[in-house]
């Protein structure tokens, strides 16, 4: 079962992204029904940053009415479709304008979008059920809707295809009504029991939304929407959070802006189950143990690493985003190494251990360039392997190189440090800047870094401490 949701955590996480200044804004309405698997919106996108070379992203089952122009003149705009948005993960579909002599791009300053969807409805998943289930995938399972932004992109969004930056993330001002749910929810605020809510933040955040006929806890450490799990068993998850939280705020000095929100609920396919985080939310998709269901299971305390890692995306993929062809390794690998540390020093050496030579397995026959030779996303082969296995491995022996108090300081500046990109040469800069070890880093470097051989490197530093 831990390979399955392993396996289906590649589709979890969203690796191109970037810290997003000054947000664009967006507005308007959405009228949503979960016994006909549909969406109605009208929304308007202010705050436009001056990009010229981008992109916008919209879930390609959302079929426009029109895309019109507010500003600085009012008119509806024609639109063209690129064919080379080869960074998007495949459900959207990405639109611009071109100018007066057709070989550019024109932006305006605020843009309003009138749009419908309708998607299937998978009342049980015995007869009536999909072919597969995944992060992007704008999910009705019968009694709720789960979607979210980078992948499934159910409102619109820029992408700054010069600067790799995605613009997911943004100030909201929405009114959502959902005509046969009791409860609505979206990121960045507060589950409400209603058909009609106005959410508004002027902080920007993913706007992933989970709205359906379902209860909710709140206990102050935690927010857990569609509880179907003992008291007992969700007070012991709520310290087991709150444990995690600690430690992670200790070793990195940067405390949680706000609590985690956990939802539970179920996929649209059988036998499928993962996490995916866009923070504060946390979304367990699954039946039984292969959903967040496994947390509540004393005999399968191993789950409980997975939780950790999700946690430590607060950090790697929320309050320092990535992007680059490195991107993914550093936000997936560094919140890997962190839920491995964690469970080291709270759970013992043997727990940890054991984490180990599971990933020394997984690494039997891994192959890969060195990392400093990596220039593109398609460079990476096996990416699962690469982020989850490889890359936490390769922190591990780079942390016995240094010590775990110069580690956790370059945890630190990776996370402060301000950056266009978060590729090598920053990752690089950092560790140097850490370290301030010439001959230390320039070990690291041919080692690990820069070394056809970095992969046996790391399993005779691993396995020969």
């Amino acid at each position: 079962m831990r390979q399955i949701i392993t396996a289906l955590l590649i589709l979890g996480f969203s690796s191109i992204i970037n810290a997003q200044e000054n947000p664009p804004t967006i507005s308007g309405k959405v009228k949503i029904s979960i016994v006909d698997g549909t969406f109605e919106c009208d929304l308007t996108m202010s705050n436009i940053p001056p990009i010229q070379d981008y992109l916008i992203r919209l879930n390609a089952g959302m079929n426009l009415l029109h895309i019109k122009s507010l500003k600085p003149h009012e008119f509806i705009i024609i639109e063209d479709k690129s064919r080379t948005d080869s960074t998007s993960s495949g459900e959207s579909s990405a639109y611009f304008f071109s100018d007066n002599t057709g070989k550019g791009k024109f932006l305006p300053d605020e843009l309003q979008f009138k749009y419908v969807g309708k998607f299937p409805v998978v009342m049980d998943t015995i007869v009536n059920y999909s072919r597969a289930d995944w992060r992007g995938n704008i999910a009705f399972n019968g009694y709720s809707v789960r979607a979210e932004g980078v992948q499934g992109a159910w409102y619109p969004y820029l992408y700054d295809a010069k600067n790799d930056v995605t613009y997911e993330q943004m100030n909201y001002n929405i009114e959502i009504e959902c005509v046969d749910c009791s409860t609505l929810y979206l990121n960045g605020g507060k589950p409400i029991h209603a058909q009609k809510v106005t959410f508004i933040s002027e902080k920007p955040y993913e706007l992933s939304l989970f709205c359906g006929n379902y209860e909710y806890i709140n206990d102050g450490n935690l927010l857990l929407l569609n509880p179907t799990f003992a008291q007992d068993d969700i007070n012991d998850f709520s310290k087991l959070v709150g444990q995690y939280k600690k430690y992670y705020e200790e070793k990195l000095k940067i405390k949680f802006s706000e609590p985690p929100i956990f939802v539970n609920t179920t996929p649209t396919s059988p036998r499928f189950g993962w996490l995916f985080v866009s923070y504060p939310t946390i979304m367990g998709i699954g039946y039984g143990n292969l959903g967040l269901g496994a947390l509540f299971d004393k005999k399968q305390n191993w789950y409980e690493q997975l939780i950790a890692h999700e946690l430590g995306h607060y950090y790697f993929g929320t309050y320092k985003v990535f992007n680059s062809e490195l991107g993914g390794m550093m936000s997936e690998g560094f919140a890997e190494y962190l839920s491995l540390k964690l469970f080291e020093e709270l759970k013992g050496k043997k727990s940890y251990n054991e984490l180990l030579e599971e990933k020394f397995e997984i690494l039997k026959t891994f192959k890969t360039i060195p990392i400093s030779k990596i220039n593109t996303i398609r460079d990476i082969e096996d990416r699962e392997r690469f982020v989850y296995n490889y890359a936490p491995l390769m922190f591990i022996a780079i942390e016995q190189e240094i010590g775990s108090k110069k580690m956790w300081e370059w945890l630190n500046n990776i996370l402060i440090t301000k950056t266009v990109y978060t590729n090598y040469d920053f990752l690089l800069s950092t560790l140097q800047n850490t370290v301030n070890d010439e001959k230390t880093v320039l070990k690291i470097v041919n080692k690990y870094f820069s070394s056809e051989q970095s992969m046996e490197n790391i399993l005779s530093q691993l396995k020969g401490k």
